[in-house]
């Protein structure tokens, strides 16, 4: 066994090609993105098979994170080390250059849509950036149901049915699985979701994919099949705050999947908790992270995942930042 000492662990962002994507992460992430293509997505911590993180610097260089749970579940995990053989959560940012097809990923109870060893797919956003025309489709108008969907997506006028607003930067979003959404037009997300890549296609705008010449595969009778028909409109969630001074805190969400926070400010706080792993997103400035009297530089765009053997930490600015801390359920 790899006796060497845990840290906080940066890892390194997985570019994904996405039609709809743009080349607005190169803003946000320090590491180039691959040529002239559309990224539009960056997994920032991933344990799947296909795409699995890997840290970026320290003793640990080099190491995936499915190599570092194997080795030491106890350390990485803690309260949490018999509960998940992967760790159970995706983060990633997206950039929505154009709009995502408008889709629904199932729940951990409809097995019958999930592959062996997958799981359902909750998520949340945070947006980052938005456009002048941004706009995030969630959730359905009063009285819309399984034929009424079909009868519009016959008709070429899906949207109709669907609930939508218009995003602003630091709107959090919330999608328990089984709810209908797409994002787009010039809008940039951070996203934590359940470690699934799952996805059923209701409608793709009728786009061809310029890679193969053709539509992108829609999974109409599944979506419809995993569509959450109580559900209304989603808006984004009211903060709670629980500081204000001297650096604000806000808790963003807390489901039975993951919790979110944010915090915002110039002076240090402190993140990270004993005995549960934690995960550190920053969104905007710079600064550094004191473990065990050793520090650990943070830029924009960089994902620390805080062992849970390391406990709390301090975060310490270099003027103001905004940081999103992400952990397991309570």
């Amino acid at each position: 066994m790899n006796t060497t000492a845990l840290y906080p662990l940066r890892f390194m962002p997985i570019y994904q090609y996405r039609l709809w994507g743009g080349r607005r992460l190169a803003n946000l992430l320090s590491t180039p993105l691959p040529a002239d293509i559309p990224i539009g997505e960056a997994w920032l911590l991933s344990d799947r098979e296909d795409h699995v993180s890997v840290v970026a610097d320290g003793s640990r260089k080099g190491q995936t994170i499915r190599q570092l749970l194997e080795e030491s579940p106890e350390r990485m995990l803690g309260k949490w080390a018999d509960s998940f053989e992967r760790f159970p959560l995706l983060l990633k940012f997206l950039d929505a250059r154009e709009m995502l097809s408008v889709q629904v990923h199932p729940s951990d109870s409809q097995t019958n849509y999930l592959p062996a060893g997958e799981q359902g797919k909750t998520e949340a956003w945070v947006v980052l950036k938005a456009g002048v025309g941004s706009r995030i489709y969630a959730g359905l108008k009063p009285g819309t149901t399984s034929d009424t969907l079909r009868q519009a997506l016959t008709n070429r006028v899906l949207e109709d049915q669907l609930a939508s607003f218009i995003p602003q930067s630091g709107d959090c979003v919330f999608l328990p699985a089984g709810t209908v959404h797409a994002l787009g037009n010039d809008t940039v997300v951070f996203e934590v979701q359940e470690n699934s890549d799952i996805t059923f296609r209701l409608y793709d705008w009728d786009r061809v994919d310029h890679k193969t010449g053709q539509p992108r595969a829609l999974q109409v009778e599944e979506a419809l099949a995993c569509i959450d028909f109580t559900q209304g409109s989603v808006v984004p969630v009211v903060p709670e705050v629980l500081r204000e001074q001297p650096t604000q805190c806000e808790r963003l969400l807390s489901c039975p999947h993951f919790r979110l926070w944010r915090y915002q400010g110039e002076v240090p706080f402190v993140v990270g908790a004993e005995g549960e792993p934690r995960v550190l997103v920053c969104l905007a400035g710079t600064g550094e992270l004191e473990q065990a009297g050793t520090t650990y530089p943070v830029t924009q765009g960089d994902v620390f995942l805080l062992p849970a053997v390391i406990g709390a930490c301090v975060y310490r600015p270099h003027g103001v930042v905004s940081v999103l801390e992400v952990a397991l359920p309570g």
